[in-house]
């Protein structure tokens, strides 16, 4: 029904479990989008223009507008909503607790490790993600450019043997995150595709 806005940023407030509510107007008319907290910080000062991609859920309590940084963001939300059990509020979810291409590269990877870091999420929810999902964003992760960069850190497949090494020596995850980003923007590195290159790299950042 409604595919973007555009329009001046308003006013947003911050509710429970780091859901977003944001007021675009549009030719006179505020319009009510729940966003990511992730969303949120991209945004612009209040009063100033912004552009926000959206989808309707319509129930029979009410009926909501999600808001989306980007199309593919958009695109994705709807393809994780099409799970079974997967709410609209646990896609929110997905998409704020990882990036738009550790989501992706996670599910099709099967790496459900890094699914089940977000709240509500199981360890059979994120199988089933995985299951119903894999094959279908292999394919569209090309077509909406979401391949590996250099400082995205290691493929979802190797990722989650790095992240349990470094774990299991001590690093919090905050610490982890950093590393993966920061050493990740070597170009030698961001091609390595074995786990050994990731942590040796990490652990001499980490104790630099």
């Amino acid at each position: 029904m409604f595919s973007y806005f555009s329009g001046q940023f308003i006013h947003a407030l911050k509710g429970t479990n780091n859901r977003v509510l944001i007021v675009v107007e549009v030719n006179g008319i505020g319009y009510d989008l729940q966003i990511t907290s992730r969303h949120h910080r991209q945004m612009p000062a209040y009063g100033d223009s912004v552009q926000v991609f959206t989808h309707l859920v319509s129930r029979e309590d009410g009926m909501t507008l999600f808001g989306f940084a980007s199309i593919a963001e958009r695109d994705l939300f709807r393809q994780l909503i099409s799970v079974s059990g997967i709410g609209p509020q646990m896609g929110m979810a997905l998409l704020d607790t990882l990036s738009l291409q550790e989501l992706v590269q996670a599910i099709v990877s099967g790496n459900t490790r890094l699914l089940s870091r977000t709240p509500g999420v199981g360890g059979k929810t994120a199988e089933r993600i995985a299951l119903e999902l894999k094959s279908k964003l292999s394919e569209w992760r090309e077509t909406a450019g979401l391949l590996s960069q250099p400082g995205s850190g290691p493929v979802a497949s190797v990722r989650e043997d790095v992240e349990m090494t470094l774990l299991a020596l001590g690093y919090t995850d905050t610490e982890i995150n950093k590393a993966l980003s920061v050493v990740g923007k070597e170009s030698t590195l961001a091609k390595a595709g074995d786990a050994e290159s990731w942590i040796r790299a990490a652990i001499a950042f980490l104790s630099a």
